[in-house]
C-alpha cells in the first residue's frame, strides 16, 4: 500500500526517485515496474500487477458505451510502463506535459496507487481538499468509513 506524502525533484531527464517506503512494498511483491497514466491535473502510478487488474476489467466493458470509450481514450491510452532502475523511474515527456510537471513534485500515497503532482498544483489541491474535508467526512461516514 502506498501511504504518505513526500516532496521530490525531477531531474532534467524526468527521472524520479521512488521513496524507500514505496520501494519496500514493491520489492516485497517482486514488482520491477510501475504503470503511470494521466488523471485530473496529476499522474496516477500503479504497481504493474494492480494495473493488470484494471486492464482486465476495462477489456470487458462495452465497446459501444460513450463513457467507456472516453475512459479508454483518456485514462487507458495514457498508460505507460516505467521500469524501476536504481530506485528511480523515468516519467515519459508526454505524461509530464499533460500533468504540468516541472522540477518540484509531490508524491501522494493513495493505497493501491500513488499520485504524482506538480508541487504548486498539489498545494492548491491540498487546500481545496482541506476545505472540503468536513463535508466529505459526512459522506464517508454514511459509507461506514
Amino acid at each position: 500500500m502506498f501511504r504518505g506524502r513526500s516532496k521530490h525533484a525531477l531531474d532534467e531527464k524526468g527521472r524520479l526517485a521512488i521513496p524507500a517506503r514505496f520501494k519496500d512494498g514493491l520489492n516485497g511483491r517482486g514488482i520491477h515496474s510501475i504503470v503511470i497514466t494521466n488523471h485530473f491535473n496529476c499522474l496516477w502510478a500503479f504497481a504493474s500487477d494492480d494495473w493488470k487488474a484494471i486492464e482486465e476489467k476495462a477489456a470487458d466493458l462495452s465497446l459501444f458505451d460513450q463513457a467507456v470509450n472516453t475512459y479508454r481514450r483518456y485514462f487507458i491510452s495514457g498508460a505507460q510502463e516505467c521500469l524501476i532502475k536504481q530506485g528511480r523511474i523515468t516519467i515519459p515527456p508526454d505524461l509530464r506535459e499533460i500533468a504540468g510537471l516541472k522540477r518540484d513534485v509531490v508524491l501522494v500515497g493513495g493505497l493501491k496507487l500513488f499520485e504524482i503532482w506538480d508541487r504548486e498544483k498539489w498545494e492548491e489541491e491540498f487546500e481545496r481538499a482541506k476545505m472540503s474535508f468536513p463535508e466529505a467526512g459526512k459522506a464517508l461516514s454514511e459509507l461506514g468509513i
